[in-house]
Parts: C-alpha cells; sequence; structure tokens
C-alpha cells in the first residue's frame, strides 16, 4: 500500500515548477492533493489528468493568495474536497527583483501577501482542522543564507516563513505534527530562468559539487520524505536542500 494512502494533502502554488513536482510525488505516494494555481489553468489541467491517469486524484483551485479571505476559502473548499487535512505543503511564492531603494509599496505588500501572509494564515487553519498526526512543510530558499541585491523583500519574506514554521512546530508537536522547512537552492524552474541570464545559470550550477542545478523532483523526493510517517522524528527543522552550495559560500 502506498506509504501516503488515505492521506488528504494541500499544496499551494501547485501547478508548475516545485509545487508540481511535489503534488505529483505525494500523489504517487498514495495521497489525495489539492493545489492552488493563479494562473497556468492548462498546466493545472495536465496535473489533474496525470495524477487521474496514474490512477490518483489531484484537483486544482484557481485562487490568488494575496486577497483578502482567499487562503481561508481556499483551505475550506480544499478541506471538503479532500475529506480531512494531514499534510500542508506552504509552496506558492511571488518574486520580485528591484534594489530596496527601488521597491514600491505595491510590491512590497503583494510579495509579503503571497510569501509570508498567506503561509501564516494556512498555519493558522492547519493548526485549527489539520487531523493530530499530520505534517506541515513550508518552502523557503537558498537566500535566506546567501542573499543577493535585488532580493530583499523577498528573503524578508521568506525569513518570516522560517520562522512562522518552527513556531508552528513548537506548538503543534503535543498533537504530533511535525513541521518543517525546507530551502532549495538553484532549482531549474521556469521561474529561475526568468530572473537570471544563462550565464547566470552556469554559473550557479557550478556552486554545486554536482556541477548542476537542481530538479524541481530532488525538492519533491525531501519533501515526500517530511510529509510521511518516516519523518516522524523531524520536526522544527530547516532542510538545505541545495547540492551542498551552502556548505561551500557560507
Amino acid at each position: 500500500m502506498p506509504v501516503l494512502s488515505g492521506k488528504g494533502a494541500i499544496v499551494t502554488g501547485g501547478s508548475n515548477g516545485i509545487g508540481r513536482a511535489v503534488v505529483e510525488r505525494l500523489v504517487t505516494d498514495g495521497a489525495r492533493v489539492a493545489f492552488s494555481c493563479l494562473s497556468g489553468t492548462e498546466r493545472a489541467a495536465e496535473v489533474e489528468r496525470a495524477a487521474e491517469a496514474n490512477g490518483g486524484a489531484a484537483k486544482a483551485f484557481r485562487v490568488d493568495l494575496a486577497e483578502p479571505d482567499a487562503v481561508r476559502r481556499f483551505l475550506s473548499g480544499a478541506r471538503e474536497w479532500l475529506g480531512g487535512l494531514d499534510i500542508l505543503v506552504n509552496n506558492a511564492g511571488s518574486a520580485l527583483p528591484a534594489s530596496i531603494a527601488e521597491v514600491t509599496e505595491e510590491d512590497y505588500d503583494r510579495i509579503m501577501a503571497v510569501n509570508a501572509k498567506a503561509v501564516f494564515l494556512a498555519l493558522q487553519e492547519a493548526a485549527r482542522h489539520m487531523r493530530d498526526g499530520g505534517r506541515i512543510i513550508s518552502v523557503s530558499t537558498i537566500n535566506t543564507r546567501m542573499t543577493v541585491p535585488g532580493a530583499s523583500v523577498y528573503v524578508g519574506s521568506k525569513g518570516a516563513v522560517e520562522q512562522f514554521t518552527a513556531v508552528a512546530a513548537r506548538e503543534l508537536g503535543p498533537r504530533g505534527i511535525t513541521a518543517n522547512t525546507v530551502s532549495p537552492g538553484f532549482t531549474d524552474t521556469d521561474l529561475l530562468r526568468s530572473l537570471n541570464t544563462e550565464e547566470t545559470l552556469r554559473q550557479a550550477a557550478q556552486l554545486s559539487p554536482f556541477g548542476r542545478l537542481g530538479d524541481p523532483a530532488d525538492i519533491a523526493d525531501v519533501v515526500a520524505f517530511l510529509a510521511g510517517p518516516q519523518s516522524r522524528w523531524v520536526s522544527g527543522q530547516n532542510l538545505h536542500v541545495n547540492g551542498g552550495v551552502t556548505r561551500l559560500v557560507v
């Protein structure tokens, strides 16, 4: 029997990149998965069809997590479809490269709303409705340890995610719920490629002793471990899944 059989999972930002790889892996492991998407509805439909073809179930909910009350409405609808919540993966994120001097108040509010506030509200919903023995995994970034120019608000929002999740581990532990953060390194996604030149990506790949960028599946494998029963004694941790990069530069 698949290790996550009978489990209900929610993944934010599940139609592409790391989120899509996580949805696909959790479905493979037997979970029933609800995921949010902002755009890319065709990609979301592909994820749903692939899950069905593999004998599983995944359902997309189109939602803008920055909108008032959107997180609660999404999690409520997702829980109803799932029949209960056992796994929450806070993956959705927004980034806009700009120097501190250039960031507008609107930029700040949008990034913080999606990356930090939405995660906090999702954690609240999990604290109230997740079944005992559940699993919470939040996705952060290598950049909270390896800072770069132009990423101030993004890094700040992800730093908040790390701290929210660490406190959740303490508060929810008595119910057997674990809460951990996964911090990917340079992972080959559309977002990474949209923010960097080919030369920058080549240099990033060479920072790893493996000589390559990460693949979304590399991250999904670690998320799947944290979502499963064998991670029962792992909580309050920040796992740096970056191909050894931070060991070299920090």
